[in-house]
C-alpha cells in the first residue's frame, strides 16, 4: 500500500526518525477499497526523489479488510499484525520486525488484525 500525498517537507540528504514517534497525517482510502470493518489510513513522506519516482516514509492502517494494487515497495513493520494475500502468490504474515517485498502490480488483500506501522521505500 502506498500513500497517495507524494508531498514532502524537504528533508537532508541524511536523517533519522523514531518511526513509532512520527506524527502522522490522514491519508486517503478509497472506499472502493474496503472489504470489511472500517480501516483507518495514516501517514507521513518522510522524502521523495526529486524526479517522484521513489518515495520514503512511514504508513499505517487501523483494523479491517483492504484490497491494494501494489507499487514496488521493501518495508519494514514496526508494530501491529496483517496478514497479506497476493493474488496468484504468497500468504504473507507480517508483524513487529518482518521486512516485505511486495512487487508493482500484485494484486493484494490485507487483513489487519491490529493496527500495522510500517516504514516504507517504494519506487515507481
Amino acid at each position: 500500500m502506498s500513500t497517495s500525498d507524494h508531498s514532502a517537507v524537504p528533508a537532508p540528504a541524511s536523517f533519522a526518525v523514531t518511526v513509532a514517534d512520527v506524527e502522522l497525517e490522514p491519508d486517503d482510502l478509497d472506499p472502493a477499497q474496503i472489504v470489511s470493518g472500517d480501516p483507518v489510513v495514516t501517514g507521513k513522506v518522510l522524502w521523495e526523489s526529486a524526479d517522484g519516482r521513489q518515495v520514503r516514509g512511514i504508513w499505517q492502517i487501523t483494523p479491517g479488510v483492504v484490497t491494494d494494487v501494489e507499487a514496488n515497495e521493501l518495508f519494514v513493520v514496526v508494530g501491529g499484525r496483517a496478514t497479506v494475500e497476493v493474488e496468484g502468490g504468497e500468504t504473507l504474515e507480517v508483524g513487529p520486525g518482518s521486512a516485505c517485498v511486495l512487487r508493482e502490480g500484485d494484486k493484494t488483500v490485507w487483513t489487519v488484525h491490529e493496527t500495522l506501522r510500517k516504514a516504507y521505500h517504494i519506487s515507481y
